[in-house]
């Protein structure tokens, strides 16, 4: 039986056609051959510096026989047999069309065990350029800032796998550069604003429950699609967000966990929010609080309410927001007013205060200089009006170490 030879082992050598060539054992197949990695060139001494940056790249490696299948194959295992045993059905479906649309098409027929930092970075860049080009080539060619960073987040976890399970010794995506997250002002509807949108919801009557509720909860749109009557108490005014509600296509939906573990939380509802949702139950038409406006034995898809936002914004002539603006609209409004942050932080199922103050960053910052100015209030009503031209007249006692004391040191003795 032949000597198996170990990770690491290499060799330069001269082939027939007068050129070099080096390789290196980099793991085992089923029945323990080597695994071999390549390179050549025009000299022995040229091979022997790229023998010493194989043993460099490839130290410790212990590849396995199915480093041979392309990223293609690779993800398509990667996504039935981790992710989605993992992840929510509605990331699975995001994750997918990455691997689809925009890893696949570049990089997908490459054995996975060769795929290089460079590679992975040239397709960064050329997404950022062309990324929409087959998918959506009216909205122009470049993909967003936001797309480029979720598949990078995607393919690292999807490569990080692939190193446990001896596919490729390092990861590529680590070393790469994605675009920064870009921390734009979070659009919210104003007052002027949103009392435009209650006069446009009072004329849509079977979305006005919908949307007053949305406004005066905060839920994310698969929350508020997947309630159900047994989530509403009707004694207490409180509802229970134990769901998240996902589309699929037309008439086909699924259920499943909340986006955090604290997004399953009870809230008690504003007494206006309790009354309507009160009123709505004695003429309920199936277990769904918002049911489809045509077949109420089916839930509202949260894309059909996506869309009907829109055209309820156009035809206001509002700004045209995303549906998640409504629940940054709710906490903006709901932090101007005076709810603090760990209340609202168990509202909107965040997983921590420290969360939603980060999130509404630009909130506190007008809040902190209000406080500033109640402050400066209170403090004068204690030391009296005149403390501050009092502050200013005064000289302070400085600290004097030995010699003469100073004027200010005299006067205070």
């Amino acid at each position: 039986m032949a000597k198996r030879r170990p990770s690491g082992d290499g060799m330069v050598r001269k082939l027939e056609n007068g050129r070099w060539q080096c390789r290196i054992v980099v793991g085992h197949k089923d029945n323990g051959d080597p695994i071999f990695r390549y390179a050549y060139g025009a000299t022995q001494k040229e091979m022997t510096g790229k023998l010493h940056q194989l043993i460099d790249a490839y130290q410790g490696a212990e590849l396995t026989e199915a480093s041979n299948m392309t990223l293609s194959e690779w993800l398509d295992q990667w996504l039935e047999k981790y992710a989605a045993t993992t992840v929510r059905e509605s990331t699975l479906s995001g994750y997918r069309r990455y691997a689809e649309q925009y890893i696949g098409p570049i990089l997908g027929h490459k054995r996975i065990s060769q795929i290089t930092t460079t590679d992975v970075q040239r397709m960064y860049i050329k997404l950022k350029k062309e990324g929409r080009i087959h998918e959506h080539p009216e909205l122009g060619k470049e993909l967003s800032d936001t797309t480029i960073r979720r598949i990078h987040s995607m393919f690292h976890l999807a490569m990080n796998v692939a190193k446990k399970e001896h596919l490729i010794h390092k990861n590529p995506t680590e070393g790469t550069t994605v675009p920064k997250r870009d921390q734009k002002p979070k659009k919210i509807l104003t007052n002027e604003q949103m009392d435009i949108f209650m006069k446009a919801i009072e004329a849509d009557e079977p979305w006005y429950d919908f949307f007053y509720t949305e406004l005066t909860t905060g839920l994310r749109r698969g929350e508020i699609c997947g309630l159900q009557w047994q989530d509403f108490d009707e004694e207490k005014g409180t509802l229970k967000i134990s769901r998240t509600l996902h589309y699929q296509r037309e008439g086909e939906y699924s259920t499943g966990e909340t986006k955090t573990g604290k997004g399953k939380r009870t809230i008690v509802l504003p007494k206006s929010t309790a009354d309507l949702l009160r009123r709505r139950k004695q003429n309920a038409l199936s277990e769904w609080i918002f049911h489809h406006p045509v077949k109420p034995e089916h839930p509202t898809s949260p894309h059909y309410a996506y869309v009907h936002l829109k055209a309820l914004l156009n035809k206001a002539g509002l700004p045209d927001i995303r549906f998640h603006d409504l629940r940054h609209t709710f906490a903006t409004h709901a932090l101007t007013s005076g709810v603090d942050a760990k209340t609202l932080s168990g509202i909107l199922g965040h997983t921590n205060a420290s969360f939603t103050l980060d999130t509404y960053t630009h909130v506190t910052k007008d809040m902190q200089k209000q406080a500033a100015n109640v402050v400066g209030g209170f403090m004068e009503d204690i030391l009296g009006k005149g403390a501050s031209s009092w502050q200013k007249s005064e000289k302070p006692v400085m600290a004097h170490s030995g010699g003469e004391r100073t004027d200010a040191g005299k006067a205070a003795m």
